[in-house]
């Protein structure tokens, strides 16, 4: 599945297939995955703000801590941690209470040590409040 460009409260944010995000970063060598890494942190940011509860974060730092700071262990795990608990939050924030499925901070994390498995692991999870957001 290509991604395909929604907008959901006047931000543009994109469902990407699952699959296809883990096959593009297997296939680019891990390139692939810090410019998603990007992409889903920047749309997350949006996104709160289009809510009304901004995140804050900075995406570009958020990459960073990838590469180069992956080399040092500590900023990669950092990112995965903050990343995984901006999913769950926003997710939180589009269920307004409802019960549903929550992201896992603890799965996403012991993903990212699995190949990047995290990725697709929290794409599925935003693809899923993209669409509670656009109902």
């Amino acid at each position: 599945m290509a991604a395909e460009e929604i907008e959901v409260r006047g931000v543009v944010v994109k469902r990407r297939g699952v699959m296809v995000t883990w096959l593009l970063i297997i296939v680019t060598l891990s390139i692939y995955a810090l410019f998603h890494w990007y992409y889903i942190n920047r749309e997350m940011r949006d996104m709160s703000e289009a809510l009304g509860k901004p995140f804050g974060n900075a995406p570009g730092l958020s990459v960073l801590a990838l590469f180069p700071g992956g080399f040092l262990i500590v900023p990669a795990i950092w990112t995965w941690v903050t990343t995984a608990r901006r999913t769950r939050d926003l997710r939180e924030f589009a269920l307004d209470g409802r019960p549903g499925d929550h992201t896992s901070v603890a799965l996403g994390v012991i993903l990212g040590f699995t190949y990047a498995l995290n990725h697709p692991y929290l794409q599925s999870s935003l693809n899923g409040t993209w669409e509670i957001l656009k109902s």
